[in-house]
């Protein structure tokens, strides 16, 4: 029989998500075991790693988010609308909502944080982002009305919206108010996308 609360799919994940979260801000990544998230959310291990299947992930759980944020922006943006235009609009829009993926939410500090303090986040973000390079490359070749270079155009994107990110990050930590860092947070945005208009597109 499994455990109490180890079915329901999508409940059981952003349970575990939340339990994992939680222990992670509070005492960080490397000293929380998969088996006391397990314990804590009224699953058995198995069941983590079935929704999980990395530690790391537990955390970072918005990638496949992302990887849908991409590939929208380039499947479906209306006629007309170039590529870069719809990842500026993609990218504008979690910053004017201040969705999780657009590194000013309210309440990112702690998260910030833990990632920063763990070799394993730290790493695993790398990869994450190699992944998004890919798939957002991957897309545009398949676009038959993109007609720049994909490979060049995501891996600036992909690395100029990391570097805006880890700089908002880092002045985040540092104290400065959160309203002034998410205006010049947007700021840069729009500074990252008239670069690549002018030398990419």
């Amino acid at each position: 029989m499994p455990r109490t609360g180890e079915r329901g799919g999508p409940q059981t994940r952003a349970r575990i998500s939340e339990v994992a979260t939680r222990l992670f801000l509070d005492r960080g990544f490397d000293m929380v075991t998969v088996a006391e998230i397990a314990r804590e959310a009224g699953v058995s291990s198995v069941t983590v790693f079935n929704h999980f299947p990395r530690k790391e992930d537990l955390l970072l759980d918005r990638t496949v988010d992302a990887v849908e944020l991409l590939r929208s922006a380039v499947r479906d943006r209306a006629p007309g609308v170039d590529v870069l235009a719809s990842l500026r609009d993609v990218a504008l829009g979690l910053v004017d909502t201040r969705h999780a993926l657009s590194g000013v939410k309210d309440g990112s500090i702690p998260f910030f944080r833990t990632v920063a303090a763990s070799p394993a986040l730290v790493a695993r973000v790398r990869e994450i982002a190699s992944d998004l390079q890919r798939t957002l490359a991957e897309e545009l070749e398949r676009d038959p009305a993109f007609e720049g270079d994909g490979g060049l155009l995501a891996a600036f994107f992909i690395a100029g919206y990391g570097t805006v990110l880890v700089e908002t990050a880092r002045r985040l930590m540092g104290g400065e108010p959160p309203s002034a860092v998410a205006d010049d947070h947007r700021a840069r945005l729009e500074r990252l996308f008239d670069a690549l208009r002018g030398g990419v597109c």
